[in-house]
């Protein structure tokens, strides 16, 4: 058990870092397995609240893929995908919207408010926080040939965030819990990538940071050793050798996007770990 002057030690050595990010904006993005343990998921609330009371202003988007697919497993629906992206119809953006904005949300947000936070759950709906088109999906066919465009339903893209709403939350020391649902022009209900959401949100508020939680240790090299800082240039070109390949891509073009956009830093991030937030990724 730390005795009193090394607990005040630890205080003193966090100073610099809550003076550098007070009164800033980090976006968070969790979903995953990072939402399945509950140790991690009590750290993970924890993190968030210690956030809010030192005066940073966190923002938490999710995802929730398994529980999508678990739900239409049990009424007999198989997930399809396209490029790793869900194939949604009409029948599975009724299950996606019900799993994302109906259970996961709320559980996140009693899981923050259980702890002693303030949160409140949003979708992309809520005061046309994301407005929405429809994603063109082109598959490449050979050489020569044109690409296939590949229709996967209500799956969306980003058109506009408007931050209004996060803003007047975040005025009033509530933390932003949102579901990545999208809303058309004509009222229709998109389902939009959590990464991606995360990110038009990071650009959106102008975030210090922009964390996505996953559950791999982070981006690696040739070598397979961990990459700890990773410019633009050195990403795009492990992406082009397909050394950065599979799901590992989008992360990585999210944060590209996002830091061409205005936001100061972004991280990848093994959300398995306990109090990874605090320990990963406000030391720099």
């Amino acid at each position: 058990m730390a005795n009193p002057v090394d607990k005040a030690k630890v205080l003193i050595e966090a100073l610099p870092y809550i003076r550098r990010f007070y009164d800033k904006t980090v976006v968070i993005k969790y979903g995953g397995s990072t939402m399945e343990e509950p140790g991690v998921k009590r750290s993970f609330a924890l993190d968030v609240i210690l956030l809010k009371y030192i005066g940073i202003h966190p923002v938490i988007v999710h995802g929730g893929g398994p529980q999508i697919g678990e739900l239409l497993t049990k009424i007999g629906k198989k997930s399809q995908f396209v490029e790793g992206m869900r194939v949604t119809d009409a029948e599975t953006m009724d299950v996606v919207e019900m799993v994302l904005v109906g259970k996961v949300n709320k559980e996140i947000v009693a899981l923050i408010n259980q702890q002693g936070g303030k949160a409140v759950g949003l979708s992309g709906k809520d005061g046309k926080l994301i407005l929405a088109k429809k994603m063109k999906l082109t598959r490449s066919q050979g050489q020569g040939r044109a690409p296939e465009i590949v229709d996967i339903g209500m799956v969306g893209e980003v058109k506009q965030i408007n931050p209004g709403v996060i803003e007047a939350l975040e005025k009033e020391n509530f933390i932003p819990v949102i579901a990545p649902v999208g809303v058309g022009e004509e009222g229709e209900t998109y389902n939009i990538n959590a990464d991606l959401v995360a990110g038009k949100i990071a650009s959106a508020l102008k975030a210090e940071k922009l964390i996505l939680l996953t559950d791999v240790e982070g981006v690696r090299d040739e070598n397979k050793k961990l990459i700890t800082t990773l410019d633009a240039r050195r990403a795009k070109r492990l992406i082009s050798q397909k050394v950065i390949s599979s799901g590992m891509i989008p992360k990585v073009n999210c944060c590209l996007n996002a830091l061409e956009e205005g936001v100061t830093k972004t991280h990848v991030i093994d959300g398995t770990v306990e109090h990874a937030i605090c320990s990963r990724s406000l030391r720099t």
